[in-house]
């Protein structure tokens, strides 16, 4: 075991102290503080700095009109329909909307002009503003006052709750919950393909330069697969957590420059008892009381220990693929069986797994562990029962166990092979070997 501790330590040391892992690690934590805090003031100098945006209206009913608001003024004239065109053609107005006469039961032949292509936020307006005209008049024509029909417009909102174990109810909310499943599973399904590709590009790298002769010299292959996944896993996990971090603070820097609060600020506001207990919030309300239903420290335990289980589980198979070959463009052919599962699982996510977490196809996409990993991420924040939950984790420790084992076997016979070609025939007798 010191020997795999002294494995996990220098690829640990190596890959951090590395310019690239550096760089990497504080410059890609700015990216989005920065492009946040970029569109943020494009988005306040257009506020303050835009004028009113005129549109000429010509409507041959005089039955139409059109509400003025922030970033538009509407004009109605009775000019011609080639002047209205002229005036956006001079630039003296920004747009112009034609209505020709028209049977109002079979509207057609409504036209915009405009300088420059619209917006679709304008046009769907627009369409907005001309459907319920029409529609009004309709109503009164058959007798129907339209502000009765508005008055008896009611709103629903269902709260949810789940009822545990003792009788006591938790508040929860799809919406959110659906969010975090998303997030974390999406984290984990691009983390396992990153510093598993770190895995099987260090392998190789190490194997072409005959580094690897040495090092087997003095420790068995097993020892030294199993102390690279390690290592490197370690590696992702500081990188991931420093990330976390500074993307946190600088956003809040940011978003304090303009005045504005993070969301976990708002959460942390909203999820304080007095404001839970404060009436007539209405979806705040609900909102506050979801978030003190998520157990967010089952949320991170569980999220580390999926994340590390699956790189360990995956990073088995990267490591023994990069084993198996000399150049990276031979591994590509290896690469594609162990993708299947992944992309199983991203899909199954979406499909199955956000949209009914407790059907039978999300509970075996959840405990079967080449698939686990993402999917019981995309479970846990919607509640998972701890048999489940106990089965899924068990079912994760067999399959890294088991295919690490798989790998070593693989990794022990092809580390020291150079030039010979590699087929799945081949790599099958390396598995079959017992020496």
């Amino acid at each position: 075991m010191g020997k795999v501790f002294l494995v996990i330590q220098r690829e640990y040391l190596a890959k951090v102290k590395k310019k690239s892992f550096l760089l990497a690690t504080l410059l890609t934590p700015l990216i989005f503080p920065t492009i946040m805090g970029v569109f943020l003031w494009m988005a306040l100098e257009d506020k303050s700095g835009s004028q009113v945006k005129i549109i000429e209206v010509v409507d041959e009913n005089d039955f139409f009109y059109v509400q003025n608001n922030d970033a538009y003024v509407f004009s109605i004239s009775k000019i011609s329909k080639e002047e209205g065109k002229e005036k956006v053609q001079l630039g003296e107005r920004y747009g112009f909307l034609y209505i020709p006469k028209m049977d109002l039961g079979n509207p057609s032949g409504i036209q915009y002009y405009g300088g420059t292509n619209p917006s679709m936020t304008l046009i769907t307006s627009l369409e907005a503003s001309i459907k319920k005209r029409i529609e009004d008049y309709k109503l009164m024509q058959q007798g129907i006052d339209p502000s009765i029909l508005a008055s008896i417009k009611t709103s629903v909102s269902i709260q949810t709750l789940t009822v545990q174990g003792m009788g006591q109810e938790a508040a929860t909310d799809a919406t959110l919950n659906y969010g975090l499943g998303f997030l974390t599973g999406i984290l984990i399904y691009i983390f396992i393909f990153v510093y598993g590709n770190q895995v099987m590009q260090g392998v190789i790298e190490e194997k072409s330069s005959r580094i690897i002769e040495i090092l087997v010299s003095s420790l068995r292959p097993f020892q030294l697969m199993l102390g690279k996944i390690i290592g490197i896993g370690a590696v992702g996990l500081t990188q991931f957590l420093i990330w976390i971090f500074l993307i946190s603070a600088l956003s809040a820097v940011v978003m304090g420059y303009f005045g504005m609060q993070m969301p976990q600020q708002t959460a942390m506001v909203l999820m304080s008892p007095d404001v839970v207990a404060m009436p007539n919030l209405g979806g705040f309300s609900q909102v506050a009381l979801a978030l003190q239903g998520v157990n967010f420290i089952q949320l991170v335990l569980t999220f580390v220990f999926y994340f590390l289980g699956g790189f360990l589980l995956y990073g088995a198979f990267f490591a023994a693929i990069g084993a198996a070959v000399d150049t990276p463009s031979d591994a590509q052919q290896f690469m594609f069986p162990v993708t299947i599962p992944l992309l199983i699982a991203y899909m199954g996510l979406f499909i199955f797994v956000l949209d009914d977490p407790d059907s039978i196809v999300s509970f075996w996409l959840s405990v079967i562990p080449l698939t686990s990993p993402i999917a019981m991420m995309g479970r846990i924040s919607f509640g998972v029962p701890i048999h489940e939950l106990l089965l899924s984790m068990g079912s994760l420790i067999v399959g890294f166990l088991s295919t690490t084992w798989l790998a070593g076997k693989i990794y022990r016979i092809g580390i020291l092979m150079h030039g010979s070609k590699v087929g799945y025939k081949t790599l099958w007798k390396w598995i079959r070997s017992s020496s």
